[in-house]
Formats: C-alpha cells, structure tokens, sequence
C-alpha cells in the first residue's frame, strides 16, 4: 500500500492548455498555484491549433463586425454579453501574449505589424498567427514563462480523479475545496487542498472514432463538474473539422481553417469542386456547413475522402505559409505544391460545456471552468473559427480577477483518498473493450448527421456500458485509462442527452427527423439531480 499526500494550495488548475496555462501566470505573482496535467505540460489541444487567434485588431474592422460574424456562425444562439465581452477583450489579451514574447507572424507592409489572415466565416481579416502552428507557438511561450514561476508547482503526469466538496466531506455548504490526484506513474493518489479550483481540462474529443484532438481529449472536467452538481449545456453541438488529413500514418493531424481561407478549394477524386453546389460561401463557409457537404458527397459516392486542392498557389508562398503542413504533407508522400490534400471530417471541437458565468465561476462556489470545458455563451450553436484560444485567454482573464478577489480563509485539511476496499484490476481487457465499443457507437450515432433513433441506440449502449464501467469503478484501484473512461461515457450519455432534448436542426446539430429551425433559439441545459 502506498503512502498518500496532502498538499495545499490558494489555486489548483487542473489541464495546461492555454486557458490554464494563462490563468496560472496571471495569479502566480500573488499566489500559489498547482498546474495538474496528464501527460507533459506541453500535451494539449492548444498545442495543436494551426489556425490563429480571432481579433479585432486593424482599423478597417470592428468589433461589431466580429460580433455579427460569431452571431452568424453560432446560429442564434450564442450570448449577446459573452459574445461582446470576449469580442472586446480581445485586442488586450493579444498584446498581452505578444509583451510574453509570442513570435506572431510579422508583416512590414501592414499597419500593426503583423500579418493578418482571413478563415471561414470571418468577414475580415483578423486572424493573427504564427505561420501555421499558432497553438504551438503560444503554448511554448506560456510553457517558458510557467516552467521559469517560483510559484507555480507542476504536477505532470498526474490525473484528477474527482473534485473534493464540502458536502461529501464533513463541511457542508463550502463548495469545492480542491480535488483527488492520481500519480500515474507510482499509482499514488494525492490529496490537494486549495481555496479555488479550475477546470481547464479541454474537451472531448476522444468521445469519437476519428478525431483532430490529442488522446487527453476524454471529457475530464465536464464530467467532474457534472458530478459535483453542475449544469452543463449545449453539449449536442460538438464541432467536427471538416478537413482532417486522411492518411494511415496521419492520427489526428488537422489541415487548417486557414488553407480555405486563403483560397483553397475542395474537389472529388475526378476534379470536380462541389461546395458552390452546397452554399454560395463556397469554401468559405462556416465549419459545420463544410463538414456537412463532404459526409455527403463521401456518401452518396463511397468515397473514402476528398480532396482540399490549393496548389495553383505559388510553391514558395504555400512552403512560407504553410510550413508545418507542407512538411507533415511531403513526410506521407502529398506535395500540396502539386496535388490535392487528401482529406475527411473528424470531431474537432465541443462547443458546450459547464456552464458559466463572465468570471468562469460554476454553479460551485470555489469551482471555476475555462477553456473549452466550459460553455460560456459564446460558440452558441458553432464554433467561429478561431475564437477558442481567444475564449481561454479572455476567460483565463476574468477567472484570475474573481479568484484574486476571494477572501484568505484557511485552507481545510481533508481526508485522504480510502482505498481500503478495492483491489488490483484481474482484467485490463475490460477498459480497452468498453473505450473501443463507446467510440464507435458515438461515431456511428451521434456524428455529423443524427436521427431520433440512432441517438436512442447510442443511448441504450451508453447506458449498458456507464454500469460496467461503475462496477469496474467501485470494486478496483483506479488507473489512468479507467478515470479516462468513466469520465469520457459520462459525457458521450450527456452529448446524447442534449442531443435528444433539442427538436431541430441547427448549427453543428443536424437531425433528419427535425431538418427545420425552431423559432426561438434556446439553449439546451441539464441539470444533475442532487444526491
């Protein structure tokens, strides 16, 4: 039996993707912070974003430009006062990103400085990047400076397992007051202790068969948070990327937004362009409308991809622009300077979450949520392009406010982690077999295009599998792929259940049985029982 820990903190922030990440650097001069992740501290979706950050930031735009367009996109559904709060906040948070030392790509010609590209949706240019791997120079920037904090302890693979409330332990009416720990590598669980605590653990993507996002991707925090007593929304309205990199040796690589945007355009294995046939936007279309296209004409024709073709481009502009992407490209043997980028949809992007208000406060007082675990109002029914690390950082911002605002009480000593009455698992198998089967129940019921009674087989299936897995859960020592997994069925049973309560089609939602729009758009919010 391993020797337990309890350690104290003012902040616990559980995720190291560019929300936590932020939020952590902008508390730690004043406290002290545990940044938790599950793998290195560098492993997060944000590392991966190509695209850029969304912002009104030349004169020839404006806010309510950027407001409209993220209205459009989000389908009626997004805000109004998150959406303009993000929208407003967003020229600060680039140049606070930019005074850290973020290399943006730099443009002597332009007026601030520094190229700005256009992706669908978007009106005007105002995405600012570094080339094409945005998310990665920003992540290594935040990651220096958080490595380099005496005031910010990292625990790196480390897992939570569950938050701490004051309900289940003796403090009634006290909230959360930190969380269980898992050390992966030493199967030690650690007790943190801390007067506020953040959700910034990303998405979940892995809910799906094929996906664009890391394999930490599993639902962590909107799980956790659904089990402590909060309300989650809008999670039928999951983002699917339209153009993922099809290629067997390709896992999760993404071909970004911003090859549309610059004049990219989508064709059939004979040549044919078909996205004119489906929206005048054409390529330019938001996501949820070019993901739909390309099921269909992978449907109706039995393809296994098609084809995202900008090479008429010059091949020096297309390796300056694109470097990442031609390089991954020309490593699998596809010259983009030549030939069509061979290419499907994959799940990208979860637009609900916990629900929050404009601090990222909970329905848990102590318990904050930022980053794409959250759902602050501002995707609505789809994600405008890029708008997601702008999300973290403006959010990462509000958090840190509210947090640094909170009185000093003493932080509680609590129980350690009893694990008196389980034993070693005897079979393994178990987990990979459940994670394999809800994956492709998801894929193949509750993907791009959804009908009543394939959500309902979803459904049954999920619930068959939620009870082994509590079973598993209750009678053996909890590992890294069993905490993944109790947590990613938890919510594929709420995307579904999101999915189920929402009787049209709109947005990323689309419904065969339900292919009309509603007069009111309306969020779809659930609400655990209180146990």
């Amino acid at each position: 039996m391993l020797t337990t820990l309890s350690i104290q903190y003012d902040v616990l922030i559980l995720g190291s993707g560019a929300a936590g990440q932020s939020l952590a650097l902008r508390l730690a001069d004043h406290l002290r912070v545990a940044l938790v992740t599950k793998r290195s501290i560098a492993d997060s979706a944000s590392s991966w974003a190509q695209g850029g950050i969304a912002a009104v930031l030349d004169a020839t735009d404006s806010i309510e430009a950027h407001i409209q367009d993220t209205f459009t996109a989000g389908a009626g559904l997004c805000d109004p006062a998150a959406t303009r709060f993000v929208v407003e906040h967003g020229k600060a948070a680039i140049e606070w990103l930019i005074r850290r030392g973020v290399p943006f790509t730099r443009e002597d010609q332009s007026a601030i400085g520094y190229h700005l590209t256009r992706e669908g949706g978007h009106s005007h240019r105002r995405i600012i990047h570094a080339a094409d791997a945005t998310g990665a120079a920003v992540q290594a920037t935040l990651t220096e400076r958080v490595c380099a904090h005496p005031n910010i302890h990292i625990l790196e693979n480390h897992i939570a397992i569950d938050l701490i409330l004051g309900d289940k332990v003796g403090r009634s009416g006290e909230g959360c007051l930190g969380a269980y720990v898992l050390d992966i590598a030493d199967g030690r669980v650690i007790t943190i202790a801390a007067r506020s605590t953040v959700l910034a653990t990303g998405g979940a993507g892995k809910a799906y068969l094929y996906t664009t996002n890391p394999d930490v991707a599993t639902g962590d925090g909107i799980a956790m948070a659904w089990r402590a007593g909060c309300r989650v929304a809008n999670l039928e309205f999951i983002q699917f990327h339209p153009t993922c990199l099809y290629h067997p040796q390709a896992k999760s690589f993404l071909i970004s937004e911003a090859v549309r945007g610059e004049g990219g355009v989508l064709r059939l294995p004979d040549g044919t362009r078909f996205m004119p046939e489906h929206d005048p936007r054409a390529e330019l279309a938001p996501r949820d409308v070019v993901a739909r296209a390309i099921d269909f004409e992978m449907k109706k024709r039995g393809l296994d991809c098609v084809y995202l073709d900008i090479s008429h481009k010059p091949a020096d502009w297309l390796r300056e622009h694109f470097p990442n992407i031609h390089a991954r490209c020309l490593e699998l043997g596809i010259d983009m300077t030549r030939e069509g980028i061979p290419v499907v949809p994959a799940a990208h992007y979860t637009c609900g979450g916990v629900v929050t208000d404009l601090a990222a406060r909970t329905d848990v007082a102590g318990l904050y949520c930022v980053g794409e675990s959250a759902c602050t109002g501002l995707h609505g029914a789809n994600r405008l392009a890029s708008n997601s690390l702008l999300e973290c950082l403006v959010f990462g911002e509000a958090a840190a406010k509210d947090i640094q605002a909170r009185p000093r009480d003493p932080i509680p000593a609590l129980p350690e982690w009893d694990e008196s009455r389980v034993t070693d698992a005897d079979e393994e198998v178990v987990i990979a077999h459940n994670w394999a089967e809800l994956r492709r129940a998801m894929w193949d019921y509750v993907g791009i295009v959804r009908t009543t009674k394939r959500l309902q087989r979803a459904q049954h299936r999920i619930r068959l599998l939620t009870s082994e897995i509590n079973e598993f859960y209750s009678n053996f020592r909890v590992t890294n792929d069993l905490i993944e997994l109790r947590n990613l069925v938890v919510t594929s049973d709420l995307i579904v259940r999101c999915a189920l309560e929402r009787k049209e089609s709109r947005g990323l939602h689309f419904s065969r049985d339900y292919p009309g729009l509603l007069d009111e758009a309306l969020p779809t919010i659930l609400q655990p029982r209180k146990t």
